[in-house]
């Protein structure tokens, strides 16, 4: 018989806590190798921590909304393959008053316990899912109609909001089902921030505080662009089955850019600047739930820009449906935010630390404008979009932050029409 610590996993370079959302397993569980046992959230994503081990829990270390330093144990797993008869009757106890149970024999222990209904049918829901179906009125054979995208099918809390969206004919009326305090939109009320408002507020206080924020703004022609992919948004969609958007356009001339003003690829460790060599661009995602991530392109320097389209495409499907990796969220060495899809003209985005530039993309709208010709100037009609760059004064001049999106303006107006892809 030997007892074995459950470990915070590393999940990324600049991850070092997380924080205990829910227990799936309770003491006295018996645990299989894989078998999710804690579910807990990052400033990045939100995960489950898997057993390396078979066994029993016989302990937990911490409870829900402790932060846990990364290497730091969560729960003792006793490895024996038999159930000790005083766990068993422990959890029999704990169990008698839940409703709608169902008995189930366990073979190596000799004794009845009673499970909640909703494992009878061999898929569980963790804790959080579980209340909000509560809320909602959901049955057991309700939560069966749904689709899980989680680990191995599991349904998580954004496939529940979908299904409730989709349920109610209108997904602005899904409550923030992180909110422990309910309000009905449009009356007075206060609740508490979610965990990930509560997240994303820190982090941007901490970033203004951090660094000394720069904003430069350019405006450029983006018509090459613009027709060029209307002219083969239908053939690649035939041939690859993605749908191009502008988003990795900008990324890929981002990073194109970033190759020649490596200043802004850096970070800085008070008065340590830190270059790095791989180009990772994040790029900022609305969730459904008005949360944000920053999914990281690992690397996007050496993608073509097919592999950025459908990375560009993946990241966002799997950020919308809580599929995310941790260590995709993670190791970002600059951000872009295409503001534009919420037909915003532009804005002034900040700077995701540790990082020193943001760059915000507008939205294209069709403009007058002078064009200047061999023959003289006439007026005519451009498609047109603002680029806003954040970038931090300690490390980042004004030249130099102004002479980054005057290359990348330069960039989108040469667009050469004749690429293929």
């Amino acid at each position: 018989m030997s007892k074995v610590q459950l470990i915070l996993p590393k999940m990324g370079e600049s991850v070092e806590e997380a924080t205990v959302i829910s227990w799936l397993k309770d003491i006295g569980d018996k645990i299989n190798v894989d078998d999710l046992v804690v579910e807990i959230a990052t400033d990045k994503v939100d995960s489950e921590v898997p057993s390396d081990v078979s066994g029993v829990l016989i302990e937990k270390l911490c409870k829900v909304n402790d932060v846990v330093k990364v290497g730091h144990p969560l729960a003792i797993i006793e490895t024996d393959n038999l159930i000790k008869e005083e766990i068993n009757l422990d959890k029999a106890k704990k169990t008698e008053s839940i409703k709608d149970e169902t008995k189930i024999l366990i073979s190596n222990a000799k004794k009845i316990i009673e499970v909640p209904k909703e494992y009878s049918n061999n898929k569980s829901y963790s804790p959080l899912v579980r209340n909000i179906a509560k809320k909602e009125g959901l049955i057991e054979s309700d939560l069966e109609k749904i689709k899980g995208t989680g680990k191995n099918g599991r349904v998580t809390k954004n496939d529940l909001l979908y299904y409730l969206s989709q349920r109610n004919g209108d997904e602005s009326n899904v409550l923030n089902i992180d909110r422990t305090d309910f309000v009905e939109k449009n009356s007075d009320g206060v609740y508490e921030m979610s965990r990930m408002e509560k997240l994303i507020s820190d982090h941007m206080m901490h970033s203004q505080k951090e660094s000394a924020h720069v904003q430069a703004f350019i405006e450029a022609d983006i018509t090459k662009i613009w027709n060029w992919r209307e002219k083969n948004k239908k053939i690649f969609n035939d041939r690859e089955g993605e749908k191009i958007t502008f988003t990795p356009i900008f990324i890929m001339l981002v990073a194109q850019v970033l190759k020649e003003f490596p200043i802004l690829n850096s970070s800085l460790d008070k008065y340590n600047v830190i270059k790095k060599k791989d180009i990772n661009i994040g790029m900022a995602t609305a969730l459904s739930d008005g949360s944000l991530i920053v999914p990281v392109i690992k690397n996007a320097d050496q993608l073509s820009l097919t592999g950025l389209v459908k990375k560009v495409n993946d990241l966002a499907t799997r950020s919308r449906s809580g599929q995310l990796e941790p260590e995709e969220v993670n190791g970002g060495t600059y951000t872009i935010s295409n503001v534009g899809v919420f037909e915003t003209l532009m804005g002034t985005p900040i700077i995701n630390q540790p990082q020193v530039g943001i760059l915000a993309f507008g939205a294209i709208r069709k403009s007058p404008s002078v064009i200047e010709t061999n023959h003289g100037d006439f007026i005519g009609i451009r498609n047109k979009i603002i680029l806003s760059h954040s970038f931090d004064h300690r490390i980042v001049n004004g030249a130099m932050g102004g002479m980054f999106i005057k290359r990348i303006k330069d960039l989108i107006e040469n667009w050469e029409s004749s690429m293929s892809i």
